[in-house]
């Protein structure tokens, strides 16, 4: 009996049972103390183990006997409690090769139920559906044992009946069609391209030749206008040198030129010498006198100037002086006036129909010598009369008399005020 420290390596769990434990104490991977007689340790095993699982002639859907080999992936749960418990219950003192066969015979039952629910055809070309069908049903029966399915695969399948080789032979006729048409598809597309590349070639072909035959007007063009260039160049050496031979010719006519010019600067600096030597003498002769008489002559100037500057300025005040005295005049007019008419109104507010007659009468003189006025200023005077109207002087002095007395319905007229009914009133 071991007892004592106790250890499993990660693909081996220990379950340790006796006192102290009311169900198995389960170590995966690890270490435990186990109490000598008291206490019992046993190990199970956590590796995977690779099942292969043949299920010769079973009858599919259809009726077909067919042979069906698969390949599982298996191994005790030792990650979750409760499934290694499960597997402990199962499989605790058993071997390795007992609990493979548990496993093989679950999957195998599974695998044949399953083919035989499905069509060969199914099977066949449905290899994925087939797996995933086996490994759920067969997933769920083994967990109840703490076994988990890793992975199954379809390895391999077959008949003895050659149902197989018929639907393959149907398969291998559709693929050689296929081919045949695929070839005969490739061989069009490859003549199609064929051709175009053809015509691409032939296109290129012309692009190459027009792209030459430009590079040769190209070349030409070019070449004339170099052949121009060096014509040119050859007509301005030319130009140049018959230029050149013009400005020799014109340099040496400037440095004769420039002799005749120095020459000529000498006579003038000489003549100007000459000049000034008389400059000098009519200075001492005639400018001297001259200046004294100028200054003479400009002082007599300045005091004239400054006599009738000041004269001005006396006349300016003068009028200035006139002007404030005549200012102060009408000034005194106007205010004497103005106490007048202030007076006149005030008169006129206590007398208005006296004053307004006073005024009536004072203006009605006036008035007869403008509508007279006319008539004096006539040369001539022609009248007609019917014989029983005046005539002469008077009736000229009745027009008159007849004008004037209209003139109080025309103030009436224009300013309201009845001048007839304000005399009456008087």
């Amino acid at each position: 009996m071991v007892w004592g420290l106790v250890t499993c390596g990660p693909n081996e769990a220990l379950v340790i049972s006796g006192c102290c434990h009311k169900k198995p104490l389960l170590v995966p991977g690890g270490r435990a103390f186990v109490w000598p007689t008291v206490q019992q340790v046993q190990r199970i095993s956590l590796n995977v183990m690779t099942l292969n699982v043949e299920s010769p002639r079973v009858y599919t859907s259809q009726g077909v006997p067919i042979s069906v080999t698969g390949i599982a992936q298996v191994k005790v749960q030792g990650q979750y409690e409760e499934m290694l418990l499960a597997a402990c219950e199962q499989f605790l003192g058993k071997t390795e090769h007992e609990v493979q066969q548990v496993a093989l015979e679950t999957l195998e039952g599974h695998q044949r139920a399953i083919m035989g629910s499905m069509s060969v055809e199914e099977i066949y070309k449905d290899r994925k559906k087939f797996n995933q069908n086996v490994f759920e049903v067969a997933s769920s029966d083994l967990i109840n044992m703490g076994i988990t399915v890793l992975s199954y695969t379809l390895k391999d399948i077959h008949d003895d009946e050659g149902y197989l080789d018929a639907l393959g032979m149907a398969r291998t006729a559709e693929v050689k069609r296929d081919a045949r048409i695929g070839e005969a598809e490739a061989n069009k597309d490859s003549q199609i391209k064929e051709a175009l590349a053809e015509e691409e070639r032939m296109a290129a072909k012309y692009v190459n030749d027009t792209e030459i035959a430009k590079a040769q007007r190209d070349f030409e063009l070019k070449k004339a206008t170099y052949d121009m260039e060096v014509q040119a160049k050859k007509a301005e050496a030319e130009l140049a040198y018959d230029l050149q031979a013009a400005k020799t010719r014109q340099k040496i006519k400037e440095e004769q030129m420039q002799i005749k010019v120095v020459e000529r600067a000498q006579e003038i600096l000489i003549q100007e010498q000459e000049i000034q030597r008389r400059q000098k003498e009519l200075e001492a002769t005639i400018k001297q006198p001259a200046d004294s008489e100028k200054f003479k002559l400009e002082k007599l100037a300045e005091a004239a100037r400054n006599k009738a500057l000041l004269e001005a300025e006396a006349e300016a005040e003068s009028i200035r002086v006139k002007g404030e005295a005549e200012a102060l005049a009408v000034e005194a007019k106007a205010r004497a006036e103005a106490n007048t008419m202030v007076q006149k109104a005030a008169a006129l507010q206590e007398y208005k129909e006296a004053a307004m007659l006073e005024m009536y009468l004072s203006t009605l003189p006036k008035v007869a010598a403008e509508v007279a006025a006319p008539l004096s200023q006539a040369k001539k005077v022609t009248m007609v009369s019917s014989g029983s109207s005046e005539v002469g002087a008077s009736k000229l002095t009745g027009e008159v008399m007849d004008i004037i007395t209209r003139v109080p319905a025309m103030v009436k007229t224009m300013t309201g005020v009845d001048v007839s009914k304000t005399i009456r009133a008087v």
